[in-house]
């Protein structure tokens, strides 16, 4: 909610969203001859990257980076990026999804 005294002229309305980008196992087939069972090594771990994005649609500016992980100091650097973008005397609201990660 912006309080009262803020006009809404002077608030920047920024569009925040994150996704997890990476690579899962799959599982593994092998061609053999009948009656047998070969064995094979498989890949087993999971690699995972976050994208973290925000858009400002009235200038097209954006902000983002990619992090090994999510925690709360890494929204907080995201909105500090937010944060130094928007102007003096300006105010900036962000808006995001409703995941529990927030």
């Amino acid at each position: 909610m912006i309080p009262g005294h803020i006009a809404l002229d002077k608030v920047d309305f920024w569009f925040q969203d994150e996704a997890r980008i990476g690579q899962q196992n799959t599982t593994t087939r092998l061609w053999s001859m009948e009656g047998r069972r070969p064995s094979a090594v498989k890949q087993q771990q999971f690699d995972y990257a976050y994208l973290f994005g925000a858009v400002y649609p009235s200038t097209g500016e954006t902000e983002a980076f990619i992090v090994p992980h999510v925690d709360k100091c890494i929204r907080t650097q995201h909105l500090e990026q937010i944060s130094a973008k928007t102007a003096l005397c300006r105010h900036a609201v962000v808006i995001i999804d409703g995941i529990k990660l927030h």
